[in-house]
């Protein structure tokens, strides 16, 4: 199973990329259990100038091709971004314009950020989460910030777990799900009685004939 962790913090070290190693180290430890998880990160920084390239010739080089289909073919994905002017980064946005526009759909994705001020912890609910969303990704619930004062404070690490014990989860119980995938729609099953699908109860009150 495959994690990959897209960092796009633009210095080295950069707490973005601390935020991002510890988020993908305790989702590793939470899916252990079920399967084993090979991480890969993607440093944007590393490929601003192919990303700029993409916008004007219409081609990935190299790197970011190989990036845009680790990034695809992930069965979970961790995204990481600095705060800047009280959003994502422009680099961050750049990287996923140039992805292709269904390499998310049903994706399990952990958001997070980090920043110098707990004031912009909003971020992650007004423009990272719009964004996976279009994109058809699944959200995981719990969404990780990171202020400068949370470092070695109360309350990160906490956040930190929740959020990868829930990503695992989706990692873990998709990836299991899709092999025995039924080939035709399935009932349901809910408190015990079978749900019937609502096109099938639309078909029973069709007059004969």
């Amino acid at each position: 199973m495959k994690l990959v962790v897209v960092s796009a913090g633009l210095s080295v070290p950069s707490s973005t990329r601390l935020l991002a190693d510890r988020l993908a180290a305790e989702t590793k430890a939470k899916a252990k259990a079920r399967a084993d998880v090979e991480v890969e990160v993607v440093e944007l920084r590393d490929l601003a100038v192919e990303i700029a390239h993409n916008f004007t010739n219409g081609f990935p080089a190299r790197k970011l091709a190989a990036a845009l289909d680790a990034v695809a073919g992930a069965d979970g994905l961790i995204v990481v971004t600095p705060v800047f002017s009280a959003s994502y980064s422009g680099l961050f946005k750049s990287f996923f314009d140039v992805l292709d526009q269904d390499a998310l759909t049903g994706k399990p994705v952990l958001i997070a950020a980090t920043g110098g001020s707990a004031r912009h912890s909003l971020v992650l609910e007004h423009a990272l989460r719009p964004l996976f969303s279009y994109l058809r990704a699944v959200v995981v619930p719990t969404a990780v910030y990171a202020a400068s004062e949370d470092w070695g404070a109360e309350g990160l690490p906490e956040r930190v777990e929740r959020a990868a014990g829930e990503l695992a989860a989706l990692m873990t119980g998709l990836s299991a799900a899709r092999p025995t995938a039924p080939a035709g729609p399935a009932k349901a099953e809910a408190g015990g009685f079978e749900v019937i699908p609502f096109a099938e109860q639309l078909a029973a009150l069709r007059p004969a004939g």
